[in-house]
């Protein structure tokens, strides 16, 4: 079996899932994990398949056929394993404070500094009751071999401290 990474865009309307699953059932893929959501009336998402080798490239076919139709952008790849040295652990990144520009990129620089992969990442912003919007961040975060624990949360506490933000790391 290869696995296939399928990332998507396109105007949001419905049947834009049933059209691209019905292209990996067809196929005899398998999903197996997917993120797709709504964002400003566009539907977006990646997703990951299993499919038999001897159907890639005909699945590949029909899912450029699907984007010819002008329905969606899609990108498909065969995906590679990547073999890590060592073993690595996830921690979990919970952050919250008052919506402004640069949260994200203060702590993905922290991270990057660090040398710590984001496994997973999902913001929002919300009303927040004083007043003004809240950004929520949730995130899973790899730490390799070597990884510092607790220089990674004093590096973080100390942009958190800057962005006037909370965050919480938390360990399995």
């Amino acid at each position: 079996m290869a696995s296939v990474v399928i990332t998507l865009i396109g105007d949001d309307q419905a049947g834009l899932v049933d059209a691209v699953a019905g292209v990996v059932a067809l196929h005899g893929g398998n999903w197996d994990r997917s993120h797709l959501t709504e964002l400003a009336g566009k539907f977006a998402g990646i997703v990951l398949v299993q499919v038999p080798d001897s159907s890639v490239e005909a699945m590949l076919d029909e899912l450029g056929a699907i984007e010819t139709q002008g329905l969606l952008a899609i990108t498909a790849e065969r995906a590679t394993a990547t073999e890590t040295s060592g073993t690595a652990s996830q921690v979990v990144l919970e952050l919250i404070g008052q919506d402004h520009p640069g949260i994200v990129h203060e702590i993905s620089h922290v991270l990057a500094m660090q040398n710590i992969s984001i496994e997973e990442l999902e913001t929002s912003v919300a009303p927040a009751p004083q007043g003004g919007n809240l950004f929520i961040a949730n995130a899973v975060l790899e730490l390799r071999d070597g990884s510092d624990l607790e220089a990674l949360r004093a590096a973080l506490e100390a942009v958190a401290h800057d962005l006037m933000v909370d965050l919480d790391l938390i360990v399995d």
